[in-house]
């Protein structure tokens, strides 16, 4: 299946973003989709560097062009086809003194599909909770069990061949007693000699090739302890830091426990042989026996195999947290913390034998200026099968906590390294011995570092030293990192936030989410890939014009994402990270109506807004954003509700709702009606006598109502949106309708207009807006309004048509290009 045949199948979001990298002319769908098997077979990447081999598949595009333009001239249906086939090979003919630089433009479109194709991919894993391992990881895995396998069948022959040896010593033994006690002549007596001279050496060749067979064995076994605790080890537990930020990857530890076990048992099996030799050698020795010589080393290497083996298989299964806390590894003091460790030598006759001891600041204790804690809580616990689902050897402190430790005078002294408290990184330690068939092992291991706070408006930045930490410093005892923190690659920065959006709202940011927010870091580049953001920039310095870092507005967002939107992200109705240009440039193509939605900007806590597309009678098109909204909003009122009764009051006073497809083409109702709160008013014709909300209502500068508790200003240019943890759900009533200019007018003043302008609009200054209506269709609405309510507003009669309203929401609005609209900020 060609690679423009897998785009064509997949979802509509992914499908939508390929055909919306077709819209401009450079390089047309028709030409990519009829010519895509010969397309993909030729190396554009290459062309783009050699000009003779752009020139030769310039030559030959055309050809086959003209090869297409002959098939639709033989088709009665496809006139418009041949038509566009001429144009585009006429357009092409501008790259005929510079065909590389059409190969270019082909290798790019080629990257961007597959682009799109990996963002997919990722998803459904993501979706099906089956996140593929790479190939490579397979095949070492692979590896290690034949590797595994053979040294266990080697095992096994050796211990047959141990038998063999004992039964041979044993009959020459007996032989060799019964040549002692029988009185026979001399020439007997030689040839009895001369037997048991032949079953010697056969046992002195049988013990040499024996030791010999185990010292081969033990060379397998160093080769396979080295691609398990070198390498599978080593990947597991960078895995696991990478998980600790975000990352989808595999930390089950059952392999490992397997193959540890499997190993270590061979290692006993081993060493029970060479105890089995010394035993041979106490019933018989003899001159140049080759035990007593090669047993020794063997011995040693064994020892120092199994303590290996046996210190490598004591890890953290799980790295500690807060049960509340912003993430792993983030500790705060007197605040209860839990972390797990396992022993992966799975042994039953050491359960609840073991006893593993827990302390802290093990390594950085000796440095100056750092602080020094206590641990309290149960700090000592075996390790027993009964903790863990598949019965390993582990135990979990889930009660421990850690207490300042006052030094001389107290507090936190001057630090060494001038580091701030958050990039201070301590390790809690686990300590315990392994005695088993005659090996004693003190056994030792650590947690990947921890940052401890004292304060809960410290976590913010604690997340920021964990997140840099583990994405850059696979060496965990590095405590002094933050001293000379490297700067990270665009690549793994960007993997990094990934990680955050799929942890938060189990979605990884795609390819043009990604690479909008590195033109915001780097500006327009070819590539971003030798691009790099240091920790200064990511966390300590502000945005340009902004008063918070960069840190600070992706965790601002990441927060919303996770308590307010994690379903409208998890589904893909989020754009996100869109530059304005752009979002114009996609809204104008799009028919009346359409919206997306995408993150502030400007707002420090994470805001989100959406933009419509709406045309003026003349058919111009204009792109109008609404304020964003916060935490403070979404808290009261889903995005999802907000969405469904959004408003604006157009001539005459009608509401209406603007909002009729989420980008690209997708009808408001079918991507968001799962997530309504209520039920529009098509599926419950008793919507009318439903509580009514708060209504704000705009004059001059400030707002008025009718409502319960104190007065609010919000509608100043640099305030959020307004918020309604003031209004219950009493109804509200508007008594003397007359005197709302909400009500009473069907124009605004521009500069009333403008004072409401969204602060994360474009910085020009919009001109006023003028007296023609503009053009908005109501054929997307659920709701048909009369054209009279405007003339009926001294009546009080609410309740059939304004009461209606009154339960809807309004927000401010920014308009791109200006028409008559009357605005309405309510709830």
């Amino acid at each position: 299946m060609t690679q423009w045949e897998r785009l064509q199948q997949l979802d509509t979001v992914y499908s939508q973003r390929a055909f919306d990298l077709y819209n401009g002319d450079e390089f047309p769908m028709d030409v990519r989709h009829y010519l895509a098997h010969w397309i993909e077979g030729q190396d554009w990447e290459r062309a783009s560097r050699d000009s003779s081999q752009a020139a030769f598949l310039f030559q030959v595009l055309l050809e086959n062009l003209d090869n297409q333009f002959s098939r639709f001239a033989q088709e009665r249906d496809s006139f418009l086809l041949q038509r566009n086939f001429r144009r585009y090979k006429q357009n092409f003919q501008k790259y005929q003194e510079e065909p590389y630089t059409l190969a270019t433009i082909i290798n790019w479109f080629l990257v961007k599909e597959k682009g799109i194709l990996n963002d997919a991919e990722l998803a459904q894993q993501v979706q099906t909770l089956q996140v593929q391992p790479a190939a490579m990881e397979l095949e070492s895995q692979r590896q290690v069990e034949k590797r595994l396998k053979d040294l266990k069948t080697k095992v096994e022959v050796m211990e047959h061949s141990i038998r063999c040896l004992e039964e041979q010593q044993d009959e020459f033994d007996f032989k060799y007693q019964t040549h002692l006690m029988d009185s026979c002549t001399a020439e007997e007596k030689k040839k009895q000699l001369e037997g048991l001279q032949k079953m010697l050496n056969a046992v002195d060749n049988c013990r040499r090739n024996f030791l010999s067979d185990i010292s081969a064995i033990l060379n397998a076994a160093d080769v396979l302890c080295s691609a398990l605790i070198d390498e599978e080890l080593v990947e597991w537990k960078r895995r696991q830091q990478k998980s600790c930020i975000g990352a989808p990857d595999d930390t089950s530890l059952e392999h490992l426990e397997k193959w540890f076990t499997q190993i270590i048992e061979c290692m006993f099996q081993l060493q029970m042989f060479l105890q089995k030799l010394d035993e041979l050698v106490g019933k018989m020795t003899y001159e140049n026996d080759p035990i007593p010589v090669q047993k020794p080393p063997l011995q040693s290497r064994v020892d120092t195999l199994l303590t290996h083996l046996i210190k490598s298989s004591f890890v953290v299964e799980n790295q500690p947290s807060m049960p509340q806390g912003r993430g792993l590894l983030v500790l705060r003091t007197n605040v209860q913390f839990s972390v797990k460790v396992r022993l992966l030598y799975k042994v039953p006759e050491l359960n609840h034998v073991m006893k593993v001891t827990v302390s802290v600041n093990n390594a950085t204790s000796q440095l100056k200026g750092f602080r020094k804690f206590n641990v309290l809580g149960t700090l000592s616990k075996a390790l027993n099968m009964a903790e863990s689902m598949n019965g390993g050897m582990v135990a979990d402190f889930r009660h421990l906590t850690l207490k300042d430790r006052k030094v001389g005078g107290g507090g936190k002294g001057i630090n060494d390294l001038s580091l701030s408290v958050t990039e201070e990184l301590h390790r809690i330690t686990f300590q315990t011995q392994f005695d088993y068939q005659g090996l004693s092992v003190p056994l030792e291991t650590s947690s990947l570092p921890v940052v401890v706070i004292s304060n809960s408006s410290q976590q913010q930045s604690a997340w920021a030293s964990v997140l840099w930490f583990n994405m850059l410093c696979p060496d965990p005892e590095n405590v002094k990192f933050f001293e000379t923190s490297p700067a990270a690659t665009w690549p793994q920065f960007g993997e990094m936030l990934s990680w955050q959006f799929l942890s938060c709202g189990k979605r990884c940011l795609h390819n043009d989410q990604l690479e909008t927010l590195a033109i915001k870091l780097f500006g327009k580049q070819q590539s971003y890939d030798n691009c790099k953001i240091s920790w200064t920039k990511f966390s300590k310095e502000n945005l340009p014009d902004t008063n918070f870092t960069l840190w600070v507005w992706l965790d601002g967002i990441l927060n919303l994402v996770k308590l307010y939107l994690s379903d409208l992200w998890s589904d893909g109705s989020i754009m996100g990270f869109v530059s304005k240009g752009k979002e114009r440039l996609l809204l104008k193509k799009k028919q009346n109506g359409t919206f997306l939605l995408r993150f502030s900007e400007s707002i420090k806590d994470g805001g989100i807004t959406f933009s419509w597309v709406q045309y003026a009678n003349d058919g111009t098109p204009s792109v109008h954003t609404v304020k964003p909204f916060t935490s403070t909003d979404l808290k009261q009122i889903a995005l999802p509700d907000i969405l469904c009764n959004f408003r604006i009051m157009v001539a005459e006073n009608i509401p209406v709702n603007p909002l009729c497809y989420l980008y690209p083409n997708t009808p408001k109702d079918q991507a968001f009606g799962k997530y309504y709160s209520e039920k529009t008013e098509e599926e419950n014709p008793y919507l009318k006598y439903l509580k009514t909300k708060l209504v704000f209502v705009s004059k001059e500068n400030s707002c008025s109502g009718v409502r319960e508790g104190p007065e609010s200003d919000l509608c100043t240019q640099d305030r959020d949106p307004p918020s309604i943890s003031d209004a219950g759900d009493d109804d509200v009533l508007l008594r003397e309708s007359e005197k709302s200019p909400m009500l009473s007018s069907s124009t605004t003043d521009a500069d009333i207009l403008n004072s409401m302008l969204d602060i994360d609009g474009e910085s020009t200054v919009p001109k006023p807006f003028p007296a023609t209506s503009p053009h908005i269709s109501l054929s997307c609405l659920h709701q048909n309004f009369p054209e009279s309510a405007g003339d009926n507003l001294e009546e009080a009669h609410f309740t059939d048509t304004f009461q209606e309203f009154f339960n809807e929401i309004n927000f401010q609005i920014q308009q791109e290009e200006p028409d008559d609209v009357i605005l309405d900020l309510g709830f």
